[in-house]
Formats: C-alpha cells, structure tokens, sequence
C-alpha cells in the first residue's frame, strides 16, 4: 500500500488519462459502470487464505513472502473479482495451525456454501511429503500442507517418525464435502524436500519415505470417510482419477520447489506475485485454460525451477470457465484507490510491476 499526495496522484494519472485520450468526464462513467459491475447480482464467494511465516517448531525455517500472499490475494479478491470482506477469513502464522486451518475449512467453506456459489482455498507455506499406503503415484509418497504447529520429528533423519500434517488426501476429502463445484484451490508451497536456492528460500521442508501420517490424520480422514458414506475402495479410486472439485492450481509440479523470492522491498511467493498482477491487469473473465499458462510462463521468467500446473475435476469443463468461476467482466485495472482522506489517497498498486513504480517515486510516499 503507498500513501500519496492526491495533487501528485492526479497529475501522475491525469498525464497517463491524456496520453490515452480520456477525460475526467470518460474516467467518471467508466468508475460509475465498474461499481455497478461489482454491485450486481452474483453467488456468493467465500474464500479461506492461510499464510504462513513463522513456524513454532524451530527446526522448520521460517519464511518471509507467505503472509504477503494472503494480503495480494485479498486485495485481488475484493477489488477484482467483488468478493465481500466478510466473506473472507484470512489465518496467518500462529493462527494457521492444523486444528485452525481444518476449522476454518468446515465453518467457513463447507457449511456455508450452498450449490451455485464461488469457493476460493489459498494456501502459501511450507509443503512436503509423507508415505501414502495406497501408493496413489509410483513414488508412494503424498503431498501436504505443513500448518503451522507441524511438529518434526526430533530423531529425523535417523529414524522415521509421524507428522500432523495435512495431506492431500484430506484436502480431497474436505472438497468433496462442499456443495458446490465451483471451487478453485491454489497451492503455493512445495512437495518434496527444501531448503535454500540462491538467494531465494523455498517452501518446502524436508520429508519423505522415512515420514508417515498421524494418528490424528488418519482418524480425522475416517471421520470425513463416514460422512461422505464413502468406503475405503471408493475414496480410493475417485482420488486417483483426478481431483474432487472444481480447479486445482499448484505452483510447481510435485518433484519441484516453490520459490519465496525478494522482489523490491518484500518477499511473497514467485507464483502468487505474478498470478495476481497477472489478473489484475486482465478482464476478469478469462478462462483457467488460458490465464494459468500465461501466469506459469511468468513464474518461470522469475525462477526457473518452478512450473505451475493446473487440474480440473475429471469428466467437466471447468478449465475453460472464467478463473473463479466468475463470468461477469470488469476492466483490468493496475491499481485502486482505496481510501481518500482530505489531500491524500492510499492507493493499492497490486498489479503494478515493482521495477516500473517511477510515478511513484521514493520522494513522493509518505508511508
């Protein structure tokens, strides 16, 4: 967020608006049909984004881009795509723990959300992988989510030992349970073993075969188990023909890292950065199967060894509808006044690229 001057604002903007053509007369109309786009009639859309920093085992390092993500994907929520506030939970570090992050899942997405309405699940931090009996893939490993409170076991490497973390077994089981398809799931954390890369740290703390799942993880997979009314067998092969619902997004492939990289003054996550700038400055009702390639070409421009990939529930056409889901269109946009107060305006520049901010130069940002 930069906190300008209105009078150095508006000569920025009304320079750019007359290189355009626009006067203020255009700008106003064009503000007036914007509003109303957000203000008409849509399903709801609740969202659940978890960013995690600050780990309390001391063994799990710490990362510094995960919370930033949260704040790019609310403001891209809010602003871009009409999402209410108060429909948005946000948990971050000490509150993103295992036991909160189920919780807010359940409370939040799944008794609320009736058929028809949005679904968005974001989550930024630390993944890894534990042993999957059932061998989904021929590595015999599953991919996870490490909340915040992950305990690692103290003897590791030597021996092996059990995690709490949230597998991706759970995470179909928990989509399954909503009511509505229209879901989309962005995972920005990465699936096998970390640690630094350049300047850069990833999101990935160290697992493997040497790990398995909780007690607690497989108690809370049969409790989901019977309130499905699945069978074992059952929620074995549905998951291993593709995902539960709606649109998956990860930020890497399973045997790659997730980059945490410095941009210009911040941390946040290589694909969640150029993901929301990506459909900050695109209409809002461009297709997955088209705006997830373009974002995964930029990710990798930023870091090589990260290629995002996209899935969608077997036997629908979910990747060709609008990315959440959302079909009405608002104009791209590189920025938003969020609030004015007397001469100064706080601006949020989401979708600016932080090498390009000389109208927004150092002399001119008060905070």
């Amino acid at each position: 967020m930069a906190r300008i001057k209105r009078r150095q604002f508006l000569q920025a903007a009304g320079a750019t608006l007359a290189a355009l053509g626009w006067n203020q007369f255009q700008v106003a109309n064009l503000g007036d049909r914007y509003g109303k786009v957000l203000a008409q009639e849509t399903p709801r859309k609740l969202a659940l984004l978890v960013g995690i920093n600050q780990y309390a085992d001391p063994s799990v390092p710490p990362l510094a881009g995960c919370v930033t993500d949260t704040e790019l994907q609310y403001r891209l929520l809010v602003h871009r795509f009409g999402f209410n506030p108060r429909d948005i939970v946000v948990l971050t570090d000490q509150q993103a723990n295992r036991e909160g992050i189920l919780t807010a899942f359940e409370e939040h997405l799944i008794k609320q959300a009736k058929p028809g309405d949005v679904v968005a699940f974001h989550f930024s931090g630390h993944g890894s992988r534990v042993v999957d009996p059932d061998r989904d893939h021929p590595d015999g490993l599953n991919s996870t989510l490490v909340p915040s409170d992950a305990m690692f076991p103290a003897n590791f490497p030597a021996q092996s030992g059990s995690i709490n973390d949230i597998t991706g077994h759970s995470l179909f089981l928990l989509m399954s349970a909503l009511q509505t398809e229209n879901v989309t799931m962005v995972l920005d954390s990465c699936h096998s073993g970390g640690g630094t890369r350049g300047n850069l740290q990833v999101r990935a703390r160290a697992g493997g075969g040497q790990l398995q799942m909780s007690t607690d993880e497989l108690a809370y997979q049969e409790q989901w188990l019977s309130k499905l009314d699945l069978t074992p067998e059952a929620f074995i092969e549905q998951r291993r023909k593709g995902i539960a619902q709606g649109v998956a997004i990860a930020s890497a492939k399973r045997d790659q890292f997730a980059a945490d990289y410095p941009f210009e003054d911040f941390f946040a996550g290589a694909f969640t950065y150029t993901l929301t700038q990506y459909l900050w400055q695109q209409p809002t009702d461009e297709p997955f199967n088209s705006a997830i390639p373009n974002v995964a070409r930029s990710t990798t421009q930023i870091y090589s060894g990260q290629e995002p990939q996209i899935e969608s529930q077997p036997n629908r056409t979910h990747s060709t509808q609008p990315v959440y889901f959302l079909s009405k269109q608002t104009p791209p946009a590189e920025a938003v006044i969020t609030k004015v107060e007397g001469n100064e305006a706080e601006v949020w520049l989401g979708g600016v690229d932080p090498n390009s901010l000389e109208t927004f130069r150092r002399d001119a940002i008060l905070s």
